[in-house]
Order: structure tokens, then C-alpha cells, then sequence
């Protein structure tokens, strides 16, 4: 039996909500995932494990910082040179733009870091470990460009396009599982989107942009755990084999609220596995808080709401519904105080609500606005506050013209 720990989704570079460190200049999201990262390894070294294995995307960027990559890999060097073997998956995240350009974990392959492997194309990677030996077939991010860059493809649908792409990569996939040894433990590692999946808010991609995995095609006798990174929330798609998303590390936005992070502990052995998702203690907390202040005092309901919640060290919106006669009621200084324990104040936002209903175009007709004009004012009249205003916007110019965007997941 192998003692496997699989994880994905670091994202390391992702600053959303945070601020420079002025004692090391770092961004201290920087640090918040890389306290999460470093829970893990500890995880790894005490227990301890005979595999890690990532199923990608270490960063953010596909052209990280130094810094970042220095963070990632003196990571997964401690876990290397304590004897535990390491498995990095590329994900879409870790790919350049072209073809020919390295990807971010290629480093580890070029420098053959001992007991570190790259799974960067579709192929099995026999590995030993101290139980024995594993066999991990990789199938990485999967870039329909460079798999259909022949000319007879180039007219084709974006359907006719997927169907092909589907096809090479279970015919790629049955060559694999035809030439595995019977015996030995087999890890199938995926970095994509797999049917049946639920998305988490790390979902910006439009329908029928993004290749979409059969989960039959992974639902094979011959894998005995599969390794899925790519969607951000830990869940679990099959029993038989186990076909497990381990979730990422640390929250990126308060989509991911109230998703547990972590990783995936699994006993792996020919024609059986259990596994055990591991949550982080470490990881920062978001917290909403959603108030209605109406009453005779809408600030003591406001303190009641901030009180009855637990805002220390963690990044908190604030969201106040109120009325107009009422809204002058709420004091700002008083309402900073209140959540000054936080880590990060998000956004404190009044829903005020109006008794009359407001004309949205002034003296322009709803009718003469483009849909996204609409929106925009609407989005205004609601004093929704403008970097959250941009954001909605731009999720709505996405939905209106879908073949002027590209997936950056």
C-alpha cells in the first residue's frame, strides 16, 4: 500500500485583499498561502507519506516572479530531499502561450532535481517510493491548439474541434492503460474540468470554451485513484475508482467562503484505494456579514451584527441594507471601529432602499440602452461600489460577446 498526498491549485501570486508586508516588503497573501503550503509539507514530512503528488497550477501567472518561484520550490525541495518522491502535473495555469516556450515546473525537469518528476505531456511515470513502486499516467492541461494545429483542422467548429480533441486523448489515454503493469498500484493525475464537476467562483470561463473531460474516460478498471486538479472545491465524482478534486489551498475570494481547503490523503493499493480529505487549519478566513438596519437605531443593529461574528484576522465584507430615512443614521468612524480586529476590510457596502422607483436612464428610454448601458446604471442607482461595478461589468461583456474572451484558469 502507498501513502499518497495529492494536491492542487497553490495559485501562488494571487493578491487579491491583501497589502504589502512592511517588515519583509512580500504581499502578506504571499504569505497566506505560503503558510498553507507549509502546513502541508509539514503534514508530509511527520506522517510520513510515500508520494506527493500535484495536479497543478503553482501560480497564478504562467510567468511567475522570481519570488513566487523561489516560494513554490524551496517547498517542494524540502519535501524532495526528505526521500519523498514528488510529482508536478502541469496545469493551465503553469503553460505559456506558445508551444515552444517552457512552462513554470519545467525548471525541475531541466535541472533533474532528484526525486522530483514533471508530468508535462500525456505519458506514465513508473515511481518508486519506499512501499513500493506506482505507476502515474499524466494526463496534464490539455491546450486544443497544439493538439489540432494541422492544417485539415482549421476549418472546423469549436463542437468539431472538441470531439476531435476528446477523441485523440481517450485513444492516447486506452494505448496507456494497454501497456501499464498489472501489478503495480496506478494514479491517473488530471489537470481539467470534468463532467459532473461543481465549479467554484474560480469559474470565469463561458460555456463550451473550456474542454470538458467524460468521466467515463477516467472511470477505468486499470486506475486505482484519480488525481484531479483544476476546480478549486474538494468533491469527490466517483467511488470506484475514487475520482477526487483535492480543492486548492487557501481561499482566493469570498466565493470561496465557506469551502473547506486543503488536501487528499489516500492509501493506494492494486485494485483498491480509500483516501480522507485533510482541511487546513492555517488557511484566512472570509467572512460576510449581512445586516439590515432599518430599525429605530440602525446602529446598534449594525454593532449587534459585527459583534455576534467573529471578525479577527479575517477578510470581512460588510453589507448594510437600509432604507433612505434611516441611512443617516449609521456612522462610518463607528463602523471601522467595530471591525478594526479584521485582517482586511473587503468592502462595506449600503444597500439603501428607496421608497419611489427610480427612472434608470434619466431622460434616455430603457429601450434606446444596450443591455450592458442598463446594467451599468442600475449598478449605479444601487451605489454598488465601482471596483465591484467593474467586475459585474466585465462578467456581463464576457456573457455578451464570449469569442472576444479566453480562459485564464
Amino acid at each position: 500500500m502507498v501513502k499518497i498526498l495529492h494536491f492542487a491549485d497553490v495559485h501562488l501570486g494571487v493578491e487579491n485583499y491583501g497589502r504589502p508586508d512592511p517588515a519583509t516588503g512580500l504581499h502578506s497573501r504571499l504569505a497566506d498561502f505560503c503558510h498553507s503550503f507549509d502546513e502541508l509539507v509539514e503534514y508530509a514530512l511527520q506522517e510520513p507519506v510515500d508520494l506527493v503528488l500535484f495536479a497543478g497550477d503553482a501560480y497564478k501567472s504562467r510567468d511567475p516572479s522570481p519570488t513566487h518561484q523561489r516560494e513554490f520550490a524551496r517547498r517542494i525541495q524540502r519535501l524532495a530531499s526528505s526521500g519523498i518522491p514528488v510529482f508536478l502535473l502541469t496545469g493551465n495555469h503553469d503553460l505559456p502561450g506558445s508551444a515552444a516556450r517552457a512552462n513554470t515546473l519545467d525548471i525541475f525537469a531541466i535541472l533533474d532535481v532528484p526525486n522530483v518528476t514533471v508530468g508535462r505531456t500525456l505519458a506514465t511515470h513508473r515511481i518508486e517510493t519506499r512501499s513500493g513502486p506506482v505507476q502515474i499516467v499524466a494526463l496534464p492541461w490539455i491546450v486544443r491548439s497544439h493538439l489540432l494545429s494541422r492544417e485539415e483542422h482549421k476549418d472546423r467548429s469549436l463542437s468539431e474541434l472538441q470531439d476531435l480533441t476528446l477523441e485523440r486523448i481517450e485513444r492516447v489515454l486506452d494505448e496507456r492503460r494497454s501497456a501499464l503493469e498489472p501489478n503495480v498500484p496506478t494514479i491517473l493525475a488530471v489537470h481539467g474540468a470534468v463532467q459532473g464537476a461543481t465549479y467554484g467562483s474560480e469559474r470565469s470561463v463561458m460555456l463550451g470554451q473550456e474542454l470538458v473531460l467524460p468521466l467515463g474516460l477516467l472511470r477505468r478498471s486499470e486506475y486505482d485513484y484519480v488525481a484531479l486538479g483544476h476546480i478549486h472545491r474538494h468533491q469527490t465524482l466517483s467511488e470506484n475508482p475514487p475520482i477526487v478534486y483535492s480543492g486548492s489551498l487557501d481561499r482566493i475570494d469570498f466565493g470561496e467562503e465557506r469551502e473547506a481547503k486543503g488536501f487528499v490523503v489516500a492509501d493506494v493499493q492494486k485494485g483498491k484505494a480509500t483516501y480522507q480529505f485533510r482541511p487546513l487549519a492555517s488557511t484566512r478566513r472570509f467572512v460576510t456579514i449581512d445586516v439590515r438596519a432599518d430599525g429605530s437605531d440602525p446602529m446598534a443593529q449594525v454593532h449587534a451584527a459585527i459583534t455576534a461574528c467573529d471578525v479577527q484576522d479575517a477578510i470581512v465584507r460588510l453589507i448594510i441594507h437600509t432604507t433612505l430615512a434611516k441611512n443617516h443614521l449609521l456612522r462610518d468612524p463607528e463602523v471601522h471601529h467595530l471591525l478594526s480586529g479584521a485582517f482586511k476590510v473587503a468592502s462595506i457596502v449600503r444597500d439603501v432602499e428607496r421608497t419611489s422607483r427610480l427612472r434608470l436612464g434619466g431622460n434616455q428610454g430603457v429601450e434606446q440602452m444596450t443591455p450592458l448601458q442598463a446594467l451599468e446604471m442600475y449598478l449605479l442607482l444601487r451605489q454598488v461600489p465601482r471596483e465591484r461595478m467593474q467586475e459585474l461589468l466585465e462578467y456581463a461583456r464576457r456573457v455578451a460577446n464570449p469569442e472576444t474572451h479566453v480562459d485564464t484558469n
